[in-house]
Order: C-alpha cells, then structure tokens, then sequence
C-alpha cells in the first residue's frame, strides 16, 4: 500500500473525526474537537494560507499536520509545520510526507522558515533533526486534577476591581481585543505576532467553538479590563486556559492569579473534571502561578526550526 497526502476539507465528515481523534491520541494535552477541527478549515484567515493535511494508507488515516503562515507576525516569511502520526502508525513514512507536503505548500508562498512544536522524545527530536530542523525553546503542558485537587479559596477582589465573566462583554468584546493584543505581544515567543485586525480575532477568538465565554474571567478595575484568563472547553469533561495575562500598567497586583482562580472555579462548578494549560519554560512568572494553583507539569514540547537557504 502507498501511503498520500491531501488537504481535509469540511465537507468531509470521517476525515474531520479522524483528524481530531488523532490529534488527542498523539496529543492528549490540548483539546481537539470535529467542531474547532471544521471551523479552523473554514474560518482561517486568507493571508494565512491554513491547511489541515492527513496522511492516509488504503483509506485510513494515519496522522495529520496542521501548517501555514504566521500571517500576524512583524516578521515575514515564517510558517508552521506540526505533524501528529497516530502512535500504532510510526515508520510508515507518513510524517516524512506530511512534512514534505507542508513545506512545499509553505515555500510556495514564500515562507522561508518554518517552526514545528516537537514532544520532547529521542525519537520526535531525531526525527526534526533528520528534516534539518534545530532545536530552540521549550514549553510545557501542565494538568490540574478539577474533580479531586483542592483549589485555592476564592477571594474578595480589593477596591476597585471587580471580577466578571468574558460573557458580560458580549455586546462589545473590543475592550477584551485590545487587552488580548496587549498581552500576547509581551508573550515570550520566538514567533512575535502582533493582533491588529479586529474581525480577525473575533473569528480566531471569540468566536471559536472551544472558547466559553462563561469560564473565561475578566478582573475590572475601574470599568477597565485589566486582566484575564481565557478557557476553551470540550463540551464534555476537559477545560484549558489558553491565554492568562495582564495589561502592562496593572502588573504586580496579583489580577492574573485572581482572574484564572475565579475561572477554575467556575469551570469545576459547571462540572468539568480535568483542567489542562501551558507555558513557555521562560515565563517564570506564570509557571509559579500555576505550580501556586496546583497544576503539574505533565509534558514537554521543544520548538524546531529550519530556514531555507
């Protein structure tokens, strides 16, 4: 049998399901749902050139690779290639050709550098390095127990602050846009990205099936949104936080910890059992919140990168 590559479409009811069974068996960390899986294919911004690639043998797929431009990045010609090959499919040579297929369709469209998340394995990081990829940073997944762990006390806010649901800014979410944006561009990355498109976030954002408007906490001082902490759900049992963060002139208060405490608890409150997030190994800062909270470091990943030329 021969293993081929092809672009997922929507319409494609048994590849969506595949494509996110896959992505939890290979990477039980995230959240993967048909849902986020369709809506990504149809909702990707234009200049980011998005594909949602599976590998397949005689009608069963075996991995996919989620690849395109960091379209909202200062810097350009950067792209991604992360591929996932279900663990009782290895050394079929469907990663070698998801690979290839992605940095063919990138190069076309004049990335020149493409990044990959890789699970910090032997086998994954020989396997970038045999692509010609190089390491750089790291970052972990952390998991928190919601069903049997002990939360911290929740606490009253200090004068001033007020802590609310994201869903109490469902008629205007800007103010949330513009401290989302804030935020993430003091994130430590290697990949600098910068939110300046308004309907783009609400699509990518707010608007995203995982995103629960609910859970997601907002500390308010003053009217202003000072800090959050935003979460996806599965619909089911798994809870994340995604983004955690404070504006710049409001650091140093305690605002993130208070936030993302708020929103853990609504989120064991409305019954969801796992609680799961991530950090770059950098963010001191946010490590300790989370260790504070009682999550655990359940995995790691290391960020590779190739550049043409």
């Amino acid at each position: 049998m021969t293993v081929t590559v092809r672009a997922l479409r929507t319409q494609d009811r048994a590849g969506v399901e595949a494509f996110a069974r896959i992505r939890r068996i290979a990477l039980p960390f995230l959240l993967s749902t048909q849902e986020a899986v369709a809506y990504d294919i149809a909702n990707a911004h234009p200049d980011a050139h998005f594909r949602a690639l599976v590998a397949e043998e005689d009608g069963e797929i075996l991995g996919t690779a989620r690849t395109g431009v960091v379209h909202d990045s200062p810097e350009p010609g950067q792209g991604y290639v992360n591929v996932y090959v279900h663990p009782e499919h290895m050394r079929r040579g469907a990663g070698t050709l998801l690979v290839r297929t992605a940095e063919q369709h990138l190069a076309a469209v004049g990335v020149t550098r493409f990044f990959a998340w890789v699970l910090d394995s032997p086998d994954n990081r020989a396997f970038a390095e045999r692509h010609g990829y190089r390491s750089s940073r790291n970052a972990h997944f952390l998991r928190l127990d919601l069903a049997h762990g002990e939360l911290p006390p929740l606490q009253d806010p200090p004068p001033g602050v007020e802590v609310r649901p994201a869903s109490d800014f469902a008629t205007d979410p800007r103010p949330l846009f513009d401290l989302d944006a804030e935020t993430t561009s003091d994130e430590p990355s290697d990949v600098p990205s910068e939110f300046t498109d308004y309907e783009t976030w609400l699509r990518g954002t707010w608007q995203h099936p995982h995103f629960n408007p609910e859970l997601t906490s907002v500390a308010v001082v003053d009217g202003r949104p000072a800090a959050f902490s935003a979460a996806h759900t599965d619909g089911a049992t798994r809870y994340g936080t995604v983004m955690t963060g404070t504006a710049r002139d409001f650091r140093g208060r305690g605002l993130a910890k208070l936030a993302k405490n708020d929103s853990l608890h609504r989120a064991r409150a409305a019954g969801y059992t796992e609680a799961l997030t991530g950090n770059d190994a950098g963010n001191g800062p946010m490590i300790a919140i989370n260790k504070w909270f009682g999550y655990e470091i359940c995995a790691t990943e290391v960020r590779y990168v190739r550049e043409l030329g």
